[in-house]
């Protein structure tokens, strides 16, 4: 049974045809590349110029002949509400709609087409048969956060049972929790781990104290790929050591799907095939290959909901080797997240919080911007940016989503901000730690 394919089918994303477009697609030659590219740009923005009244609104005019002319899309550009975001004939039963982690301080909701969502799938099952992992029938350790709340836990856990994923929730990584991890896959028969980059170098140091090699306790374990974080190169050398595996990044996003993943030449290929990326300078004009810029990212094929030169919050560095079909991403800057220490021992990944941001994020688009520290053990403060305070409402909600997703007896303080302090290269980290 293929179950990946199965359960996109059951929810009516058109995995076949994406799996058909996506191979037409790679065998388009180097030469005709440009052209290719150049005539999906044209296509999708027209496309969105012609049936959605937000982007022709933001665009500003009724055509262009030039790529530069088309505007650079920030994420504030989106914190409206996604009804008046959707393209024509789409609506919020039709479409794919997903919440964005908010990992960047700047959450918002957006839409892809059904078939764009399984083009994105299409793209993610290639690229894990570099590694001759198949979505269909390798089993998956997922170092990963679930919601909590009963429905949202149930319909994810039967999720994961459809798409052979075994679920290894990250709110608590103490060592108790890394004896049960252990001896599951002592148990099962896992092809591969999957998780945030923090999350997996933990267990790969609570290995190495124990003097242990994953793939002797588990010998069907052929890779791991850490995502959502900066994988750093001594701590890659250390998960390959104690998983016996190899270890490979992957870089992705909600809103757009998968951006770069690393193939066995340890080379990060870049998506070239649905998505067009971009590495601009502060003025939006394209940088030379080998210089440093902010990543901006063109989705191809959404129809239901633009994604046209979006400023995804990251800065990267392109090779000079790369080529229009062919890009590979040298280096990835940012996406680095602390690590939260409880009075009770236990450790959480400061990528948790996004289970909180989830709690608070409003279609309404008033909280703009949000970032979280821990001052002490016991105590964190949240700084927003949104046009009101927040209502004691509110304060209660992010609390009880802090009780349930981090810990409990958490002193937590609000501070209302007409802007937040951002790093040198404009980007906001969620999570920061001053322990």
């Amino acid at each position: 049974m293929d179950w990946f394919k199965l359960s996109l089918q059951l929810n009516k994303f058109p995995i076949n045809r994406a799996q058909k477009v996506l191979q037409e697609i790679q065998k388009i030659s180097t030469e005709n590349y440009e052209d290719y590219l150049s005539e999906k740009r044209r296509e999708i923005v027209e496309y969105h110029l012609n049936n959605n009244i937000f982007y022709k609104n933001f665009f500003g005019k009724n055509s262009f002949s030039n790529w530069n002319e088309v505007p650079v899309m920030a994420k504030t550009d989106l914190q409206q509400k996604l009804q008046n975001r959707l393209s024509k004939g789409f609506s919020k039963s039709t479409a794919y709609i997903g919440k964005t982690s908010g990992s960047s301080g700047t959450p918002f909701i957006f839409a892809k087409d059904k078939f764009a969502h399984a083009l994105s799938w299409a793209g993610f099952q290639d690229r894990y048969q570099w590694h001759d992992i198949d979505l269909n029938k390798s089993l998956q350790a997922r170092f990963y956060g679930i919601p909590l709340d009963f429905y949202g836990n149930i319909q994810e856990r039967i999720k994961d049972r459809i798409s052979l994923r075994r679920r290894f929730p990250i709110f608590d990584l103490s060592e108790q929790k890394m004896e049960k991890f252990l001896k599951r896959f002592q148990k099962s028969n896992f092809s591969y781990i999957n998780g945030y980059t923090s999350a997996v170098l933990l267990f790969a140091k609570f290995l190495k104290n124990k003097n242990l090699i994953l793939k002797e306790v588990s010998p069907n374990l052929k890779l791991s790929i850490v995502t959502s974080e900066r994988l750093f190169e001594e701590d890659k050398k250390l998960m390959e050591a104690v998983f016996g595996v190899p270890v490979v990044n992957e870089y992705g996003a909600s809103e757009v799907g998968l951006i770069a993943f690393e193939n066995k030449e340890n080379e990060w290929i870049v998506n070239s095939e649905d998505l067009f990326v971009e590495i601009l300078d502060k003025n939006n004009n394209p940088v030379t290959n080998g210089t440093e810029g902010r990543i901006v990212i063109t989705s191809l094929y959404n129809k239901a909901h633009p994604m046209i030169r979006y400023d995804i919050g990251d800065t990267g560095v392109l090779s000079e080797k790369s080529t229009l079909k062919k890009p590979i991403l040298e280096k990835l800057i940012g996406r680095t997240n602390d690590i939260a220490t409880l009075p009770d021992g236990k450790v959480v990944p400061g990528l948790t919080f996004y289970y909180v941001t989830k709690s608070i994020i409003e279609d309404n688009g008033s909280i703009k911007e949000f970032v979280i520290n821990q001052n002490t053990q016991d105590s964190f403060k949240i700084e927003y940016v949104s046009q009101i305070d927040f209502s004691e409402n509110q304060k209660q909600k992010i609390l009880m989503a802090i009780e349930t997703y981090v810990g409990k007896n958490l002193k937590v303080n609000f501070e209302r901000k007409d802007k937040l302090t951002r790093s040198k290269s404009g980007k906001l980290k969620q999570f920061t730690s001053d322990l």
